[in-house]
């Protein structure tokens, strides 16, 4: 008798961790970019964007878009149904830009969060 209580008890138990594990916080597989490192080339009047952005299936978990803003104003919109590798790569973006220009770029990932990264041209 003691031992069927003990059993019960035991599934109890196990039945309420999985009970709780179904609505518990989830790690989730989709993050948002871990950096975004802006770098601007005068003589070519090229802006290469290095991202940082983990994933295990670039078409299912990807950056979406990369927003360019020059001094405050949105100058270049690019978006993607993948990323080239599945953690660190680089966009290159033909942009017009003088001494003083501010830049500001924005990658977003297509299921949860962005980050943002602003140069100043010197």
């Amino acid at each position: 008798m003691k031992n069927l209580r003990v059993q019960s008890q035991y599934w109890q138990v196990a039945i309420f961790i999985l009970f709780l594990s179904c609505f518990m916080a989830q790690p989730s597989y989709a993050t948002a970019p871990k950096s975004v490192d802006p770098v601007y080339d005068m003589k070519t009047q090229t802006l290469s964007v290095t991202i940082n952005h983990y994933t295990l299936s670039a078409g299912m978990h990807h950056i979406k878009s990369v927003e360019i803003k020059k001094n405050g104003v949105v100058i270049s919109t690019n978006e993607y149904s993948t990323q080239p590798t599945d953690s660190i790569f680089t966009y290159t973006y033909n942009i017009k830009a003088a001494k003083g220009d501010v830049l500001e770029v924005t990658a977003t990932c297509n299921l949860w969060g962005h980050k943002t990264s602003t140069l100043t041209i010197p």
